[in-house]
């Protein structure tokens, strides 16, 4: 099998999905940004060929190089594994007769609004939600449903960019901020109150062929607003308690209504006084590292996995479920440089065999804004086969191992 795959230079991740493909059999060419000669070795021994475009968002030049490629030889499918990759790559597909995730599919992912008037549609519990392209339409959307309310680009991945307005001092506040005072387009939806977490598949010909549930610890939005928190994200290995059931079946109805054949996939769900709710889903793997929490988790490499299912249309092997695993994020106590650590020690005294990997960037290192991620900055990551005692770990580590900048 002859794939395509779509910026494997950049992040430095990328780079696995390659190696998995090759070490599945298949033949890969890469389509990126960067020039050839700045790859790296150990990828450009994984590649059969290689691409330069001017950006993988351009539609034009992305159709252009897959056209000399098929000019070549048969090309059997055409991946991309980034949010903002998806719909122009989708395009592209489309356009050029390669089977995989239809433009329909990767427009209901992106765009929120539409995403959740679609599963409203088929059924799915959503948050109340619209579109708005006005000030004017913000306000009729709070006159129906009232405060407080979440608001976000059309086409937002995770956090980035989002807003909780409570009253019209902060709706006006992210009004102007998203650009719907200018005629900018955004959405709109009910806050959903709850406790927020995500399930992540490997669908192949539209079934669920991997899964993983994730918590957050506290939500995103809490998270991302508020430098004292050290967030959380814990993937249980609990999955198959009778009370994970409803999220799986939602997640399931999500992949058939939307038509995902054989994706990665990442839905984002909520549970609170209102019952289980769905969030929004994206046509790709999640981000912060997550599928290295899943493999260390569960005896897998889920990149392989990623690869087998493409390939040959079935999964390698089977999650082990033998730990939860999860990460802590370590947000220094002001902006500026890194001056050092404290409690450091812990991780090795007493946490040293549950320690997966911790990122410490040295002293010196400029201090990233927390809205830059869960990973701007320090992090850690453990392993234990008990969930519970996971959580005590890391509210330990977050105690006790202090990023000091100044």
């Amino acid at each position: 099998m002859h794939v395509l795959f779509v910026a494997p230079e950049f992040p430095a991740y990328q780079k696995q999905f390659v190696r998995a493909l090759k070490a599945v059999g298949a033949r890969v060419t890469g389509i990126g940004e960067a020039p050839a000669a700045y790859l790296s070795d150990d990828l450009k021994g994984w590649l059969d060929g290689y691409e330069q475009v001017r950006s993988v968002c351009d539609e034009e030049a992305v159709n252009d190089a897959v056209r000399r490629v098929q000019g070549r030889g048969w090309v059997d499918r055409l991946e991309s594994t980034i949010e903002s990759h998806i719909l122009p790559i989708a395009r592209v597909r489309e356009a050029r007769g390669i089977p995989g995730l239809s433009v329909r599919t990767a427009i209901l992912c992106r765009d929120k609004p539409e995403m959740k008037e679609f599963l409203r549609a088929h059924k799915i519990p959503c948050a109340a939600s619209s579109g708005i392209d006005s000030v004017d339409d913000a306000i009729a959307f709070i006159r129906e449903h009232g405060y407080p309310v979440i608001l976000k680009p059309r086409a937002a991945a995770g956090a980035s960019g989002t807003w909780r307005a409570d009253d019209d001092a902060s709706l006006a506040v992210a009004l102007r901020d998203l650009g719907v005072d200018q005629g900018r387009s955004a959405a709109i939806e009910e806050f959903i109150e709850g406790h927020e977490g995500f399930y992540d598949t490997m669908t192949i010909g539209g079934e669920i062929a991997h899964e993983f549930i994730s918590h957050y610890y506290p939500n995103v939005l809490d998270a991302m607003r508020n430098r004292w928190i050290s967030p959380q994200i814990i993937s249980t290995n609990r999955i198959d308690a009778p009370g994970y059931d409803s999220v799986k079946a939602l997640g399931q109805a999500v992949v058939t209504a939307m038509g995902i054949g054989t994706a990665a996939t990442h839905m984002e769900w909520f549970y609170g006084p209102k019952g289980l709710k769905f969030s929004e889903i994206g046509a790709r793997p999640p981000g912060v590292g997550q599928w290295d929490v899943y493999c260390a988790g569960n005896d897998l490499d889920l990149y392989i996995e990623w690869a087998h299912a493409i390939v040959h249309g079935r999964p390698f092997r089977q999650a082990s479920r033998r730990f939860a695993s999860g990460l802590i994020a370590l947000r220094p106590d002001r902006d500026g440089r890194i001056l050092g650590y404290q409690g450091v020690e812990l991780l090795h005294e007493r946490l040293g065999q549950w320690v997966i990997d911790a990122h410490l960037p040295p002293p010196g290192t400029p201090t990233q804004p927390i809205e830059a991620g869960y990973m701007a900055n320090a992090w850690v990551r453990l392993r234990h086969p008990n969930y519970d005692t996971l959580r005590e770990m890391l509210d330990l580590v977050g105690q006790t191992l202090k990023v000091r900048a100044g």
